[in-house]
């Protein structure tokens, strides 16, 4: 058996699109996985094409983000109706034209992701492959590397493994055999210090006030804990204070809740055993804003509207705790193509 699956054939469809007196723009919605892809197309692109650069749609805050952009030197511009008339032909990672709406202005042709389909939004493009069973878009870029025979150097077998290491949540959520063989094969060309040090850079220093109003104001919920943080510049700190709080060995599972411009934020982290939290968080607030997520990790977002003029902390605490908010709502999964939206 192969290492991974043969792709040859439609590899050799894809690179007969390439013309060298063309200029190809990747856009990406910039995350570890999609970074990771974008630079492993671009190698591909490389040499075959006049000129390919990547264009990303979101701002980059999160500070492994940030460290991955920086210690990798991944070179991106800021996708705008100005920057896409320079190119001729453009390709899209790790999403699909559905995803934003400046992807939906372009005329994509190259898709590849690891994302549902959506029915009411079919994707058509001279290429594409779109494969929901693989935990990371990396993955995909990895077995086309392999299959033409292009050795990663050391930065982007770092990339493509930081991608696959974020969206499988380290191998606990969403992935196959697959996956795992792209980052065996990549950890022989990875710098693993380098790695180490991106996926450590998890919080700005700022952040440190936050953990602070955290760990003073957590308190228990029924086999849970909730801290209200309060408003914050990043939502993402929110994020980062619920990680941390599952690695106290006690915790089931956590709700991390702050203000952010006109929403409440909730963010949830639990150990995936005891409770359902993509689940808990749509039965309890999917009313109000949109909630979901994942058994072990789900997201919640309140407009401040809807609160009409109540205190947050008290507002979020006694959603928490009402006994029979799932009872009151259809408690319907949302969409699964909305899903990883919600829980990042």
């Amino acid at each position: 058996m192969s290492y991974f699956r043969n792709v040859k054939p439609q590899l050799d469809n894809l690179l007969e699109m390439f013309s060298r007196n063309e200029r190809w723009l990747i856009t990406i919605n910039a995350d570890p996985d999609a970074m990771g892809s974008a630079m492993a197309l671009k190698r591909i692109l490389s040499h075959r094409v006049a000129d390919v650069d990547i264009a990303r749609v979101n701002e980059i805050t999160r500070p492994d983000n940030l460290a991955m952009v920086r210690l990798l030197r991944i070179p991106m511009v800021k996708l705008t109706p100005q920057v896409t008339a320079q190119y001729d032909k453009f390709a899209i990672v790790d999403s699909q034209p559905h995803h934003h709406p400046l992807f939906s202005e372009l005329d994509y042709s190259i898709v590849i992701d690891h994302h549902p389909l959506n029915d009411d939004f079919p994707v058509t493009a001279e290429y594409k492959e779109i494969l929901p069973g693989y935990g990371s878009n990396s993955t995909i870029l990895t077995e086309y590397l392999y299959q033409l025979k292009i050795r990663p150097g050391k930065l982007l077998a770092t990339a493509l493994m930081y991608g696959i290491k974020t969206d499988t949540n380290d191998f606990e959520r969403n992935f196959n055999e697959i996956d795992i063989r792209a980052f065996k094969y990549l950890s022989k060309y990875a710098n693993h210090p380098l790695l180490s040090r991106i996926a450590r850079s998890e919080m700005h220093y700022d952040w440190l006030d936050y953990f602070s109003r955290a760990i003073t104001g957590i308190h228990k919920v029924g086999s849970g804990q909730y801290a209200f943080v309060g408003v914050v510049d990043n939502p993402d700190a929110l994020v980062v204070i619920a990680d941390f709080f599952m690695r106290v060995h006690e915790m089931r599972w956590v709700a991390v809740c702050g203000v952010y411009q006109d929403k409440a934020i909730v963010i949830f982290r639990g150990d995936g055993v005891n409770r359902d939290l993509g689940r808990f968080a749509y039965c309890q607030f999917s009313d109000i804003g949109s909630a979901g997520g994942h058994k072990a990790l789900a997201r919640a977002e309140i407009p401040i509207e809807e609160l009409c003029g109540k205190d947050v902390e008290m507002f979020i605490f006694k959603r928490l705790v009402s006994p029979t908010r799932s009872r009151l709502v259809k408690c319907a999964k949302p969409a699964e193509d909305d899903i990883e939206t919600m829980c990042e």
